[in-house]
């Protein structure tokens, strides 16, 4: 029997991958096994969901197969459902077996957080995975086309519940997307409306202010309505619910409201808020110091008190250091806090247009966005060097 310490990942997304890439560095030769769970196989750029998803940008660009990210001799590629984790018997459950494991990372995708919105969970479309993706791209033409059918005003009403970065990100691409397709199905522009509600008191909440202005003008111009400060009340299969009792009518609602962690963690056995698990500075789960959580079903703190949102920056850090901390853990040395450094925020505003902080400089326009297409290719560069830069970036 073996004795070589098995570390199973689950869950290839920004923090598992790099967990896996960096485990390939630091581990010797044969000092542990490394097994990576995923339901598909491949891995997924999150941040670009919103493009393929409006249609702006094809879904290739989006995915890269997990073998080319991976070194095969050193890591084990699994494709599986993760039906349960049950941390006392040390194994991974999955639809056609199971897996045991000496350490764990939990890099499990999270689940939209529709807050209790009676029927959001049932009738609007979300952006979480390829295979969502593709269904809001096909949902968007087919009302266009149902439309020339029956005259059905609801059908060329756009509602995005959210207008935090997934939201402004899509109601961009969507502004840039509709006028093409209008024409290609012989609708008047003007007469479709892209409606963009958040209940915060602003857009982009939390982001600088004049950025946000900046953002909510050009979108304006692109022909998208704010609905801000106002919530939804209720989500129906032809509309919404909003503030005092109005009703939108629309045939298509997009929820990017927000995002839980994944229901699998809370089943486990975990203290959760909001399905996420408040972790140690050395990113192991509360009592397990055999289990690690990164990504969106982990929750840190900053220094001053404020929870860490769940981004790709974040993921990406925390699997390198999670890799480092195992590597230390195997040889009895002292591990590393995680300590997050912030390398800028970017939301794109469509073709030729973003919004950026970078330390305390502020950048929009045409500048911030050839800064998001490096921020981008720079990722493609960390997990596969130029040649996946040349194969899947996006240059113009």
């Amino acid at each position: 029997m073996s004795s070589i310490p098995k570390i199973v990942i689950v869950g290839a997304g920004y923090g598992g991958i790099l967990t896996a890439q960096q485990l390939q560095k630091e581990l010797k030769h044969n000092e542990a096994d490394v097994t990576l769970i995923n339901r598909h196989d491949y891995h997924y750029i999150t941040t670009h969901l919103h493009m393929p998803a409006a249609g702006t940008d094809t879904i290739e660009h989006s995915r890269i197969p997990i073998a080319q990210l991976i070194d095969e001799f050193k890591v084990d590629l699994v494709k599986g459902t993760v039906k349960e984790i049950i941390p006392k018997e040390k194994k991974i459950v999955l639809e056609d077996g199971s897996l045991s494991y000496d350490y764990l990372v939990i890099g499990l995708g999270g689940e939209p957080e529709t807050f209790g919105i009676p029927g959001m969970d049932k009738f609007a479309l979300t952006i979480r995975s390829i295979n969502s993706v593709r269904l809001i791209r096909e949902h968007i033409e087919y009302q266009l086309a149902l439309y020339k059918n029956d005259g059905k005003p609801g059908r060329l009403n756009f509602v995005v519940g959210g207008a935090g970065f997934s939201g402004i990100e899509f109601v961009a691409e969507l502004a840039d997307r509709l006028p093409q397709l209008a024409r290609a199905y012989d609708i008047d522009f003007n007469r479709i409306q892209i409606i963009n509600v958040e209940a915060a008191p602003t857009a982009l909440p939390g982001f600088d202010p004049e950025l946000v202005e900046y953002a909510m003008d050009v979108l304006k111009r692109k022909g998208v309505t704010f609905r801000i400060g106002i919530p939804i009340k209720e989500c129906l299969q032809d509309g919404v619910i909003v503030g005092e009792g109005e009703k939108i009518e629309a045939c298509t609602v997009v929820w990017t409201g927000g995002i839980r962690g994944n229901g699998l963690i809370e089943k486990a056995g975990f203290e959760v808020m909001r399905g996420r698990v408040k972790i140690d500075d050395f990113l192991r789960a509360p009592g397990h110091d055999d289990i690690f959580i990164i990504g969106d079903s982990s929750l840190m703190f900053n220094p001053e008190g404020r929870p860490y949102p769940p981004t790709a920056q974040i993921a990406m850090q925390q699997g390198v250091l999670c890799a480092k901390n195992l590597a230390a853990t195997l040889r009895k040395k002292e591990l590393h806090k995680f300590v997050f450094s912030n390398k800028g925020t970017v939301a794109s505003l469509g073709k030729g247009e973003a919004v950026a902080v970078v330390g305390k400089r502020k950048i929009k326009g045409w500048v911030a966005a050839q800064l998001k297409k490096i921020v981008d290719l720079r990722y493609l560069f960390i997990i596969g060097g130029i040649p996946l830069v040349l194969k899947k970036g996006r240059f113009f």
